[in-house]
């Protein structure tokens, strides 16, 4: 009687085993085939028509560009703004390079301060990726190369607030953002931002901390109350933040 119920519980034994293994590998099956369809599938927010930017090559002394890399725009830039620590010479440049064709307009100059050197941008340039070359030259006469990459995207600007047609626009600064943050304006357009927030505000052109972009977008420290206008006469696109907030704190003005 003995050996039947020590046969028995073995049996009883084996066949849980025997169970919690094939359970197992089941289980294992299952997370297999998930996981053979999440990686057949396309990764949300990518697909073949998504711009994929290569890993930007920074020259010596460099600080940072605007625009900047991995930026796609919904207009084209009025400036291709390098910053750099060091004082630059005549000879740097700056190609802005698309299928192989410079979009770049007119010559590369040096800011007076030599630190910053910029070239324009074709308004007709097409959508697409770009990829801006430079090179940065010192008074030794030695030179650095390098290169970023941004993309124009013109259906970006179905997104941003019209207020084309207007003389004037406000922007209200509150809860740490602008209010709106992305806007359509018209060539001649005065915008005036008005800080409602409890916090000091700063309207501030990029790249930060270096705000060379377009310098006149460069506002005082701007307390409860304060205004701060300028009128926009050139088209292209203008980004710009708060440095006091800079992280999350943006907005881009497209003027038409």
């Amino acid at each position: 009687m003995k050996k039947y119920i020590i046969s028995a519980v073995l049996l009883v034994i084996l066949l849980a085993l025997g169970g919690f293994y094939f359970f197992n590998q089941s289980q294992e099956n299952i997370d297999k085939a998930l996981d053979d369809q999440n990686n057949n599938q396309t990764p949300s927010g990518d697909s073949a028509s998504e711009i994929n930017f290569s890993n930007p090559k920074k020259s010596a002394h460099y600080e940072s560009n605007t625009p900047a890399h991995g930026s796609t725009l919904a207009g084209v830039p009025v400036n291709i703004v390098i910053d750099f620590n060091f004082d630059l010479a005549k000879s740097s440049e700056i190609r802005i390079l698309k299928s192989g064709k410079d979009y770049g307009f007119g010559e590369t100059t040096i800011d007076q301060n030599k630190l910053a050197m910029r070239r324009k941008m074709k308004a007709d340039s097409p959508d697409g990726l770009y990829t801006v070359e430079y090179k940065a030259c010192w008074p030794d006469g030695s030179c650095h190369d390098g290169k970023f990459q941004f993309a124009l995207d013109r259906a970006k600007a179905e997104s941003f607030k019209d207020e084309r047609g207007k003389a004037e626009v406000e922007i209200k600064m509150s809860n740490i953002q602008f209010n709106p943050n992305n806007i359509r304006a018209s060539k001649g357009t005065k915008i005036t931002w008005i800080n409602d927030d409890s916090e000091g505000h700063y309207v501030n052109t990029d790249s930060h901390p270096a705000h060379t972009y377009y310098s006149e977008q460069n506002s005082r420290l701007l307390k409860i109350g304060d205004r701060f206008s300028l009128v926009f006469d050139e088209s292209g696109i203008y980004t710009y933040h708060c440095s006091a907030h800079a992280e999350i704190m943006s907005g881009s003005i497209l003027v038409e």
